[in-house]
């Protein structure tokens, strides 16, 4: 949809831009800090607010609800993550699901530990106490998880419907109201041993997976690709099935915040401004020789409470190119 077109009314607009939530966190970012805004204008506050939020560094230190609150806030947030520690997948380090969780907490620090542990049972098909996973196969596993979270709940309801046994008649396709009681059920369910093993029939799973986009209220992979991975095979398991939405490349171009697990690991510029920090850390009277690019977003960290906004913080911002230059004030 051109958002540009006289033909789209300005509601819906409003409605699919989520511009109002993001102007009245603005509004409320001001009010709570006006002594210090002010002082620069207010037409460049909203205009540095609305950069921030356009080149997806807003969510750096925010709480986990603002950050969920729309699907751009969630994409951004994957794309400051792989920004910021993307090294450690050129290293080939494999990290435990606390150190992914610490490294998010870095960047958000109320992220949960549960919404760790459900993308690492994706990438290890349920067996997530204590498995090691590449950088890689996590964020991507992640990005699916954290993007499309109450859909995919949803969708282990029903799963575990059929897995009962139930006929496609009877299993109940959840409402965005009832799935946060069913979905902790189904959770239980899902970790006994003897359900690891088993699958469904892939063509019922896609029945109820239609009828669940028709009455979803939540964003949901388009129903092509959902569609096109459970005609790949007769049965399926649902973290089978979470597998292969996970490292669809055309789910992938839709959130648009990761490039293909090709150029993953490739960005140049990033490698400039990274070899660039680590130059001026070496030289520096003091500097500690084991500086790395996430020792400096824990100094980061540790200099602005995350609980204060980080528009009146002077901090190193994550520009939309992957590099780092200090600002006069850090866009929101």
């Amino acid at each position: 949809m051109n958002r540009l077109s006289s033909a789209v009314p300005a509601e819906q607009y409003l409605a699919d831009s989520q511009v109002l939530f993001y102007l009245n966190d603005a509004v409320t970012q001001l009010l709570d800090h006006k002594e210090e805004y002010t002082q620069f204008g207010l037409v460049r506050y909203f205009a540095e607010y609305f950069s921030s939020v356009k080149n997806s560094n807003h969510v750096l230190f925010r709480e986990l609800n603002y950050i969920r609150a729309t699907q751009h806030n969630r994409a951004s947030f994957i794309r400051v993550f792989w920004r910021c520690f993307r090294q450690i997948g050129k290293s080939g380090d494999l990290l435990s699901v606390p150190e992914y969780r610490s490294l998010l907490q870095l960047l958000c620090p109320d992220f949960p530990l549960e919404a760790v542990q459900s993308a690492s049972r994706i990438v290890l098909a349920d067996d997530a106490s204590d498995g090691l996973m590449s950088f890689s196969d996590f964020i991507y596993s992640f990005q699916l998880q954290f993007c499309y979270q109450e859909f995919l709940d949803s969708i282990q309801v029903i799963y575990q419907d059929l897995l009962a046994g139930k006929s496609p008649n009877t299993v109940i396709v959840p409402t965005s109201s009832s799935v946060e009681q069913l979905v902790s059920v189904a959770t239980e369910e899902s970790d006994r041993e003897e359900q690891q093993q088993d699958a469904v029939d892939s063509s019922t799973l896609a029945e109820c997976v239609d009828a669940l986009c028709e009455r979803s209220k939540h964003s949901y992979p388009s129903r092509t690709c959902l569609r096109e991975v459970l005609e790949q095979t007769d049965k399926v398991s649902y973290y089978g099935f979470l597998q292969s939405l996970a490292n669809h490349e055309s789910i992938n171009q839709t959130i648009g915040a990761l490039p293909s697990k090709e150029e993953l690991l490739i960005d140049p510029e990033m490698d400039q401004e990274l070899d660039k920090l680590i130059a001026q850390i070496s030289v520096s009277p003091g500097s500690n020789s084991s500086g790395s690019a996430i020792g400096g977003l824990k100094e980061v960290q540790r200099r602005a409470s995350p609980r204060r906004n980080i528009h009146h913080r002077r901090k190193m911002e994550v520009e939309s190119d992957g590099s780092t230059e200090e600002t006069d004030s850090s866009e929101n």
